[in-house]
This record gives structure tokens, C-alpha cells and sequence, in this order.
């Protein structure tokens, strides 16, 4: 259904509008009055354009594809604003006179501001109202717009003005070739006198290419509706970022587009760059809509690509976080690899986040409000890195941006920011902004206190003989151990961004670049902007560079806190999303996705190390290398606590998922037990680990519990150990050593107790749990995973497969004996369902076999002096009700507590 959103624009009005305007549809060329010269007429009215794409690797800000149309007509200027217009209106306006080596380049390197005070400039010349009001101006020492308080544009004005997006796209649409654009495929990276390429006299110069051009809009999202006369969203959001279109030539043609918004950087009003300029549009737009917020909440997509062991085997370590920011929503996210996970939490709050930077204990998270490169307000805040974002905290600070953790020479961790993040390329201006650091202890602030001046928000030195910023031009301040310390500019003065000092004390710094000349002649080719990360050491001498994946280029860039040749990264697609986190080994150049997503910023990856020297004996990429995740089999979940327990443990139960919740060994209160149950089971299973691992390794061992589960006792043997530990590294570590029974290092069991508690997983699964887990009550024949009741065909124990399993079993009573252990056998109950069938259990065997069984295990009893049969099933004849059962075969929490204080008191009365 189509609809129109009107009448917005009321809230705008400050005066009545001028009449005589001129109608751009019916105007010729040659006939147009004076003050309009230059400008193209835009027959638009009655005609619609198509805002955005649904290209799904597009940014979320340019998705969906957003209808607009038009019942007005408009002028647009057939070129970009040249140098000599700009400074023949500003330099008595404003007195700003721009840098241009020729008067017909487009005026670049200003603010939207600067282009508002032009188009209102523009229009007091030609004797006609202005389409901005203001309360207030600011301008730097260049003279430079910097601000204009309580600014409104008023559409309805008869004047000069900035195209509005949907005018923009309309007129590049139907006026406008790309075949006739500056890129970086010709351009020779640098900007071209306006209409430098032949164009027809209807037509608009320039449209794509030479200068990325500012439209009127902020940025906001689109919906799949349509508007009528749409002007842009109603309010710029946290940061005030606003919409330029086509492209520069530092852009490859390829990579220009009409539904792109945005820039490498993100660009606000007060943003400049020598590539960024604007043209003029001309004209009232009656009855305009805006846009608000309403059905435009978004999370975005983001999941996780490598795993908590791809990435414990790419750093060495288990002890590892990644922080964040969702442009989309603005929260920040994390992932606590720590915990045996890869799950990705967002903590929803009010606050936008950027820059977030991981404490150095890994704890807690400092990010502010602001960005890079722009002067907007910001504030730092300090919270914990937890799903519940606990523990918030505000530095009373008036503006405050880019914290870093800074450890000082003397232990004590303190933050650092900047007064202001904004453009460093004014000496200046950016000397008037300041460097601070502030103590966090005991969940609060201490007084800040100033650095120096300059903002050097790319970081300071653990000794303070180094700091260093980048937002346009890669300075350095440089303290040596005699003597003053003095400010330098580096990389010959080329434009550099998102520039991090290392972590370490190489006082390396990392950043970006623009493909410029020092950088091509270091590499030894050209590459685009942002394609390679560079590395400058102490004294700013280039000495390494990283390229970019193909069809990618590098935002975000920082140094790994941890790790000593590592940095996190996004990685921007072509259509200028950041859709991917990446780590990247600076020594191999080896580039390692972590996580992908609609729109991820700024990075921050956290990594406490192992000491290598310490378990000297041990190879780390092997040993305890059990727990590969959540979907691995349970007993790579239950071996690092096992090896943890091993010197104390009294009671060991193994066993198939019967016994992994069945048995509720916390609350076993004759001796320390543990669940070792696995899945899949039998008693090959059972008796390889008991022989390779329990008995050998459990000194204090006395009663070993195991399931008797004859419905599973039909696989080959060694069929299901194998699927169990098959390419776990872990195990097979084990095996190349004899599984330790000469004897098992100090260091080995040391470091299986630092898995179990470092990884939040394990360590809750052994501290909390002693390797039992979970299930709810559900009823004997309500499946919790799985509706059918038999699963097997009952026939199979014809085959008397079954026997092995009671060899390997009579086999584990004797090595038990030796060790003067006693086994426990237990029948785990299961649904009385299997009373009116044929089959045993949930997975077949005849039930006169496994009567048959029962009374072979009875005799036994009566035989081994050391073995105790234990029958809680009776043929499903027991008293296990349905709040007790999970499914057709399983106990719940509320049965396995029976059936445990049952073994308990067993246990206690053979004491």
C-alpha cells in the first residue's frame, strides 16, 4: 500500500515564504535571470526517484530502497562550487579564502557549515530570503565554520540552498554520467578544474567523482514506503552525521554508486576534508516531509565466524575478549571467549558507545560518546564487561573522548583522553585542545589531571617518552629522558587516521592512510584508501605494512592488548560497510574473521596470555586441549575438571546421559564425587576411560559407579570411543604419552585447573555441578528432544552383541578389585511405558535378553566380592513418578536427587 508522510515541516517555518518563484520546467537555459546562472532547471514534479538499495551487503543506513516523489520542480548547479565563487562571496562574509592552487577546482577541505553560510551568502546576493537561521556562530583560526547554534532550514524559503538527498539522486539520475567522472582510475589522486570533461549544456558536471558532495539531509534510516517532497530525517542523532553522495576521486569507479551515503569516515557538519565539497540546489520545497524515528529501531545482524577454540588457537590462550561498538543500535557488544563460548552479547542502554577499550584485566570496559574526528560533545564512562552492563560509572568531566588504559611505570592502571577528538590538522586549533589522564579504583574516578597540551588521543606511553594522534595528520609528541619534550608531525605531513600506539614498550604506532605518496613508495605500488595497515617505529620510520583481503579495506585499526604483533580491525566492504571484525598477525600478515554483521565498530580485543616459560614441559597448542565447545562431546567438557580433581576425587561416576543427569554428584555427602558421563556410551567407553584415566590417575578412589544401559550395548567396539574423542587434540596429546602412566607432570594438572577455572563454563560445570547436568522435569512419555519412544528396532540383541560389552564389564570388576575399588552397577530408570511393548528401553533389546542380563549381573553380585548391582529400572516396574522423569529415558534434577541420596546411603553404609 502506498501512503505519503506529510507535514512535518510546519515545525520549521520561521517566515512566510517569498512569491514569484520560477518554475525549472518550463525555463530555458538562456532565459534564466541572472542570480540563477550556472543552475540546471529539474523538472521533477509529478516524477519519483528510488532512495537506498535492498543489497543485503549494503550499509543498514542505505537499506531498504525508499520511494520519493515530487509535485515540485527545483534548480541544481550544473558543477560542484568552484574556489573562486566560494572565495569571492566568503572572504568578506566569513573571511575564510580557501587553499585552491586553481579558482575552477571544486572548494573542498570545508564544513557542511561553511556550505550553509555560502547558500545563505548566495541568497542575500540575489536579493531573496535565506533557507537557514541560526542563533550563533564559531569559527576556528582559519576562519572555518566550527558550529551554528540552533540551526534550522526552512524548505519553503524561495532560495539557495543544498540539495536534498532524494533531489540529488533524482538529478544524478536523469542529468547526470558517470562515464564522465574524476576516479581514482584517472583521476591521478587529485582533485580536476569543474567540468574539466566535455558535457552537454543540460547536463550536470562532475555528478560522480572529483569531490564527494554534501547533501542537506542527516543521515537517518530508510523505510520501505513512500514519501512526498522528503527532505531527510528530522534530527542528526547522537553525533549529527550528515549524507554526501558520489564519490571523489579518490574513489575507484567501480565503487561509486548512486544509493551510497556516507564516507570512509564518518562525516558530521563540522567535518572537513580536501576531498568533501557541495553544489548548490535552488528553489522552495513545498509541504515537506522529514523523517522521524518512528519504525526505525534496528539491531542488525551480527554472528559469530570463529569459535572459542579457532580462537584459543590462534592467540595461545583461553583468557580472551572482544568488545565492540553495533553502529546499527548503537550499545556495545562483546564476546566472553573466556566462558568456552563465541556467544555475542549486546548491552542495551540509552548511552551511544564509541571507541570502547577493554581494561587490562580484562574486568571492564572505558568507552565515550564521541568519535574520532569530530568535535562533538562526548563523555567517558567506565562499566563492567558483563551481560547486565553493571557497575556504569561517568567521568564528571566537561568533554572528555577516546579513552585509553594506560599502565604506568609504576603498576597502577589509569585512563586517558582527550578534551577534543576533532580535526589535528590546525597547529593552532589542535594545541588548544589537551591531553588527560584520570585514576579508575574501586569502581570510581579519581581527579583528573592534564597531560600536556595537544590531543593525542592514539595513545601514551607505558614511560610517557610517547604519544601520539591521528585525525588528518599523524602527529607525535616526543618526551626524551633529557631535555623538553617536543611536537613533530610524521609520514610528511599525509593525511593518517585511526592511529594506536602498541601496547607494549616498542612504541610502535599503527594507522591508516589515503594510498598517499609516502606510503606508495614504502610498499613500492599504489593502493587505495585504506588498503594497507602501516607501521612506523619509534621515531615515525615506516617499517612495516599489512594489505587488505581482497574486495576489503581496513577502519578501526588497533593494537591487541596482550599479544605483541597482533591488531583488531573491521573490514569494509565495497559498499562501505563495516561488516567484519578481523584479526590480523602484523608478522605473517595472516588476516583471521572473528565476526561478521551488518555494521561493527571499533574494535577493542583483550587477551591475558599463558606463560609459555612456565609450563615448559608442556606443549600448549596440545596439552588439556579437551574443550572445543559447546557441541563437542560431553566428555571434552568434563576432562580438564577431571585431571583438576584427580588427586581428591573418592567417587567417580561414568556412564551415558543417564548418569550425566541422573547422578547429582554435588550433593553426594560420603566423599567428593564427580560425573564423567559421556555421550555416546557403552561399556567400551566406560571401560577405556576407567582403565586409561580413573583408575591410574584417582589415588583416592574408592567406588566407581557406572550405568548398565544394555539397550546401548550394540555398537562394534571402539564405535562410539571413537566418535567421542575422534581429532581432539586433547586426547590424542594423552595417548602419545602412554596417557601419563608413568606418571603425570606437576605442570599438567596445573594447567588443566587453570582451564576449568578460567573458562567460565567449565568452571561452573565442575564447581557448581561436579560434572552433572541439568534437565527439567517433563514426564516419562514427553520427549525433551525427541518424540519417539523406541528408536531401535528390539531385534538387534539377537545378534548377541551385547555380550562383549558384559566381557568388558567383567573385565572392569576384576581391574576395580586390583585397585581394591568397588563398582557400583546401576540400571538407570526409564519409562514404564516399555511394560506394554517388546523392547527394553528407549533403544531396543529384547526384554526377556535383558531379563536375562539382570539375572546374570544378580548372580555376579553374590560372585565378585567387589561389585554391587544396583536395579532402579525392575523391568520398568519402579517408583520413579513423572515429575521425576525428562523424557522416555532420562531422569530430571528431581529423580536424579533420588536416585543419588539412594547410591549415598549405599555408599554410606559400606563405609
Amino acid at each position: 500500500m502506498r501512503f505519503y508522510i506529510l507535514g512535518l515541516s510546519c515545525l520549521f517555518f520561521l517566515a512566510c515564504s517569498e512569491s514569484g518563484s520560477h518554475s525549472s520546467s518550463t525555463d530555458n537555459l538562456d532565459d534564466l535571470p541572472a542570480f540563477l546562472e550556472g543552475l540546471l532547471p529539474i523538472p521533477a514534479s509529478n516524477a519519483n526517484v528510488t532512495l537506498g538499495t535492498d543489497n543485503e551487503n549494503a550499509k543498514p543506513s542505505e537499506r531498504p530502497q525508499m520511494k520519493v516523489e515530487f509535485d515540485y520542480n527545483f534548480y541544481m548547479a550544473k558543477s560542484e562550487v568552484t574556489c573562486g565563487e566560494f572565495d569571492s562571496l566568503m572572504r568578506t562574509e566569513t573571511g575564510l579564502v580557501l587553499k585552491c592552487s586553481n579558482d575552477s577546482l571544486p572548494a573542498t577541505d570545508i564544513s557542511y557549515y561553511d556550505a550553509v553560510l555560502f547558500a545563505n551568502a548566495k541568497s542575500k546576493a540575489a536579493g531573496k530570503d535565506t533557507a537557514y537561521t541560526y542563533s550563533k556562530s564559531s569559527f576556528d583560526e582559519e576562519k572555518h565554520c566550527t558550529g551554528l547554534e540552533s540551526l534550522v532550514f526552512s524548505p519553503e524559503k524561495e532560495a539557495f540552498r543544498l540539495p536534498t538527498e532524494a533531489e540529488w539522486v533524482f538529478a544524478a539520475n536523469k542529468f547526470g554520467k558517470k562515464k564522465n567522472s574524476w576516479t581514482s582510475d584517472n583521476s591521478g589522486y587529485e582533485l580536476h578544474p569543474v567540468c574539466a570533461k566535455a558535457t552537454k549544456k543540460n547536463e550536470l558536471c562532475d555528478i560522480m567523482g572529483n569531490a564527494l558532495e554534501f547533501v542537506n539531509d542527516w543521515m537517518g534510516n530508510f523505510r520501505d514506503t513512500t514519501y512526498l517532497n522528503y527532505v531527510g530525517a528530522s534530527e542528526g542523532r547522537a553525533i549529527g552525521q550528515r549524507v554526501v553522495k558520489g564519490g571523489s576521486y579518490r574513489d575507484a569507479s567501480g565503487a561509486i554508486n548512486l544509493y551510497s551515503r556516507g564516507d570512509i569516515y564518518t562525516v558530521t557538519s563540522g567535518t572537513r576534508a580536501e576531498y568533501v565539497g557541495f553544489r548548490l540546489a535552488y528553489g522552495a520545497i513545498p509541504n515537506a516531509s522529514w523523517a522521524g524515528d518512528e519504525g526505525t529501531d534496528q539491531t542488525g545482524t551480527m554472528k559469530a565466524v570463529a569459535n572459542f577454540t579457532r580462537v584459543r588457537s590462534l592467540v595461545g590462550s583461553f583468557r580472551v575478549k572482544l568488545a565492540f561498538r553495533n553502529e546499527v543500535s548503537g550499545n556495545l557488544v562483546f564476546i566472553d571467549y573466556s566462558n568456552g563460548f563465541s556467544n555475542i552479547m549486546e548491552i542495551k542502554d540509552t548511552i551511544e558507545v564509541y571507541h570502547p577499550e577493554i581494561s587490562p584485566d580484562g574486568r571492564r570496559v572505558v568507552f565515550c560518546t564521541g568519535l574520532e574526528g569530530t568535535s562533538s560533545k562526548s563523555q567517558v564512562y567506565v562499566r563492567d564487561l558483563a551481560d547486565a552492563g553493571t557497575g556504569l560509572q561517568k567521568l564528571d568531566f566537561e568533554n572528555a573522548a577516546i579513552p585509553r588504559w594506560r599502565i604506568l611505570p609504576d603498576g597502577d592502571t589509569v585512563i586517558v583522553f582527550v578534551s577534543d577528538a576533532g580535526d589535528n590538522s590546525v597547529d593552532a586549533t589542535f594545541k588548544k585542545k589537551s591531553t588527560w589522564q584520570v585514576s579508575f579504583a574501586g569502581e570510581k574516578f579519581g581527579t583528573p589531571q592534564k597531560l600536556f597540551d595537544g590531543a593525542y588521543h592514539g595513545g601514551v606511553s607505558t614511560d610517557g617518552s610517547l604519544a601520539v594522534s591521528g585525525s588528518k595528520l599523524l602527529r607525535a609528541r616526543i618526551t626524551p629522558s633529557k631535555g623538553s619534550a617536543r611536537d613533530t608531525v610524521w609520514y610528511n605531513g599525509e593525511q593518517a587516521c585511526n592511529v594506536s600506539l602498541a601496547k607494549d614498550d616498542s612504541h610502535r604506532t599503527l594507522f591508516l592512510d589515503f594510498g598517499s605518496e609516502t606510503g606508495r613508495k614504502f610498499v613500492g605500488k599504489s593502493y587505495r584508501v585504506h588498503e594497507r595497515i602501516l607501521i612506523a617505529d619509534k621515531k615515525g620510520k615506516l617499517i612495516k605494512s599489512v594489505a587488505s583481503p581482497k574486495g576489503f579495506t581496513f577502519d578501526h585499526t588497533e593494537w591487541v592488548s596482550g599479544l605483541k604483533d597482533y591488531a583488531i580491525v573491521t573490514l569494509v566492504n565495497v559498499n562501505d560497510a563495516h561488516a567484519k571484525i578481523a584479526l590480523v598477525n602484523l608478522e605473517t600478515s595472516d588476516i583471521v574473521e572473528l565476526v561478521e554483521g551488518d555494521e561493527l565498530w571499533h574494535p577493542s580485543f583483550w587477551v591475558s596470555p599463558m606463560n609459555a616459560a612456565h609450563y615448559d614441559e608442556l606443549d600448549l597448542d596440545s596439552a588439556g586441549m579437551y574443550y572445543v565447545g559447546q557441541d563437542a562431546p560431553l566428555i571434552t567438557h568434563k576432562m580438564n575438571g577431571f585431571w583438576a580433581v584427580s588427586d581428591t576425587v573418592e567417587i567417580v561416576a561414568l556412564g551415558s546421559s543417564r548418569v550425566s543427569s541422573g547422578f547429582v554428584a554435588q550433593e553426594v555427602e560420603s566423599g567428593y564425587a564427580f560425573n564423567m558421563a559421556t555421550i555416546p556410551n557403552d561399556m567400551d567407553v566406560i571401560g577405556t576411560l576407567a582403565d586409561n584415566y580413573v583408575l591410574p590417575h584417582c589415588k583416592k578412589l574408592k567406588y566407581l559407579i557406572v550405568s548398565l544401559d544394555f539397550d546401548l550395548w550394540y555398537k562394534k567396539k571402539g564405535e562410539n570411543f571413537n566418535k567421542n574423542v575422534s581429532g581432539n587434540i586433547g586426547f590424542e596429546y594423552d595417548k602419545s604419552h602412554s596417557y601419563w602412566k608413568d606418571g603425570v607432570p606437576s605442570q599438567y594438572k596445573e594447567l588443566n585447573a587453570v582451564y576449568t577455572n578460567g573458562i567460565d563454563y567449565l568452571r561452573d560445570l565442575m564447581n557448581e555441578n561436579h560434572g552433572w547436568i541439568w534437565l527439567e522435569s517433563a514426564g516419562w512419555t514427553v520427549g525433551g528432544y525427541n518424540e519417539n519412544p523406541i528408536v531401535e528396532d528390539s531385534t538387534w540383541s539377537d545378534s548377541r552383541a551385547y555380550t562383549k560389552d558384559m566381557d568388558r564389564l567383567k573385565n572392569l570388576i576384576a581391574a576395580t578389585k586390583e585397585k581394591d575399588v568397588v563398582l557400583i552397577g546401576v540400571v538407570f530408570p526409564q519409562s514404564p511405558y516399555y511394560k506394554t511393548t517388546g523392547s527394553y528401553g528407549r533403544h531396543g533389546m529384547r526384554r526377556s535378553t535383558a531379563k536375562s542380563l539382570i539375572d546374570s549381573l544378580e548372580n555376579w553380585q553374590k560372585k565378585y566380592s567387589n561389585f554391587v548391582f544396583v536395579d532402579e529400572n525392575k523391568m520398568g516396574d519402579h517408583d520413579y513418578t513423572d515429575e521425576m522423569a525428562y523424557d522416555y529415558d532420562h531422569l530430571s534434577y528431581v529423580g536424579g536427587q533420588r536416585l543419588t541420596r539412594k547410591l549415598d546411603s549405599l555408599i554410606q553404609s559400606m563405609k
